[in-house]
């Protein structure tokens, strides 16, 4: 577990912590000192040998009072994906083995919490049974942006047809846009820009007397390549974002990919106080 404060646990379900790509071709507008900023701000975060960024690829799950929230089922087993070699037909159990840790079977959750539909994000969406692709998680609602889910539909993609089609196909799916509620402890709010419905879900963390507000940003980073409108719809969303924080009080920021932006290390910290602290 990350941290337990207040009624609401936080695990972190981590399923990949491997080489992905170099910064220059992840961001290849970003000047010639993008290897410096990211060597700054996250040591030990580049691969020596090839360069590479180390990315965590990793799922939250939220315990509440009331539901288990999923909030993204990152790369999955058995799915296609030839443009990425590591993460194509993929066998792994360290995905479920970190629920496990976690208390929590696939029966458990309630809703599974897609934060836009990046194949990253989505593939333990759906397993595979007697030749068929079935939602993971039997009874859960799976939460998806409407503008993505439009989006990769018309695009054809395998991931759609693997991933997202499935779900939708057991009833299982709800398509949201705007601001959405899970019962009394988690709201979620649109930010676009890193996908065209990426939202990102706020909850009531305390610590203690203490009342924190949290966001669990739901896209980190720009997307691949060259594009003015993205970058501008992203940098809104970040202004918009910071806006409601101050206005509501919202003092905790998570990530998907927490190498960028410090997460790790806070909730290392956190974890490590003392009672008394």
């Amino acid at each position: 577990m990350l941290c337990r404060i207040g009624a609401v646990e936080v695990w972190r379900i981590l399923e990949i912590n491997a080489p992905f790509l170099t910064p220059e071709k992840l961001f290849p507008n970003a000047g010639p000192d993008v290897r410096e900023i990211f060597e700054r701000l996250g040591p030990g975060q580049i691969e020596a040998g090839s360069g590479r960024l180390i990315l965590p690829i990793q799922g939250f799950l939220l315990k509440t009072p009331d539901h288990v929230i999923l909030v993204d089922s990152c790369v999955g087993n058995d799915k296609t994906n030839p443009k990425m070699p590591d993460w194509h037909q993929r066998s792994s159990d360290r995905f479920m083995a970190a629920l496990q840790a976690a208390g929590v079977s696939p029966g458990d959750v309630d809703y599974v919490l897609c934060t836009h539909l990046h194949t990253d994000h989505i593939v333990w969406n759906t397993r595979l049974e007697d030749g068929r692709w079935v939602p993971t998680f039997p009874k859960a609602r799976y939460l998806m942006p409407a503008a993505d889910e439009e989006v990769v539909r018309n695009l054809g993609l395998d991931m759609y047809r693997e991933s997202v089609a499935p779900v939708i196909e057991a009833g299982q799916a709800e398509l949201v846009s705007g601001e959405h509620a899970l019962g009394d402890y988690v709201t979620l709010k649109p930010t676009p820009g890193h996908t065209p419905g990426t939202v990102s879900p706020v909850f009531e963390l305390r610590d203690g007397d203490t009342r924190h507000m949290a966001m669990l940003w739901g896209g980190t980073g720009f997307n691949f390549g060259p594009d003015v409108e993205i970058f501008e719809q992203y940098a809104a969303s970040a202004s918009k974002m910071r806006a409601k924080a101050e206005e509501q009080g919202i003092d905790v920021i998570l990530s998907g990919h927490p190498l960028r932006d410090g997460t790790l290390p806070r909730l290392a910290a956190l974890a490590d106080r003392s009672a008394e602290a």
